[in-house]
């Protein structure tokens, strides 16, 4: 059942980090924006721009349930915390660390943050959506991590020395 679940707001480093905590781990590694991707056959933003934000939430809440793993490090999208069927799943099979990171950070790590895919509803801004899931990061977390001012490698080790003991 050990999986590590990261989530967190776009720019917080979740597939970064991701790759390296696998490596040191010695687990698989899963982005699940990635099988969304590969399930659809097309980029997150097109996903977004055929089937509006509520189909696009859909796909993510299928995809996310469906991951059945063990000792995998899954990095997952920024709102898969608006799918409640899908963050439940991965409660149970795994830990999930919210990488915290302040509104400042991650604006300035976003730059074209539509080039990314994220999901935005009509009128929405980066603040909104921060102010808006800050509140189900920490909900849905077992371990709230924070990465202000810490490289990848600084924050890799943040996470796994909080996580190894629910690994064993």
């Amino acid at each position: 059942m050990k999986n590590i679940v990261l989530i967190g707001m776009p720019g917080a480093g979740k597939s970064t980090i991701g790759v390296i905590l696998a490596k040191v781990l010695g687990y698989g590694f899963i982005d699940s924006d990635l099988l969304i991707q590969e399930q659809e056959g097309c980029l997150l933003k097109d996903i977004i721009k055929a089937k509006g934000t509520g189909g696009f939430q859909a796909i993510e809440n299928q995809v996310n349930k469906d991951i059945d793993t063990e000792n995998t490090v899954i990095a997952t999208g920024g709102s898969v915390v608006y799918c409640s069927e899908a963050m439940e799943h991965l409660r149970n099979i795994g830990v999930v660390v919210y990488i915290e990171l302040s509104y400042e950070t991650i604006k300035n790590r976003l730059g074209n943050i539509r080039q990314r895919g994220v999901v935005f509803r009509e009128g929405q801004t980066l603040e909104s959506i921060y102010e808006e899931r800050c509140p189900l990061y920490e909900k849905y977390a077992h371990i709230t991590v924070n990465g202000e001012k810490l490289g990848v490698e600084e924050l890799m080790e943040k996470i796994l020395n909080a996580v190894k003991s629910q690994l064993n």
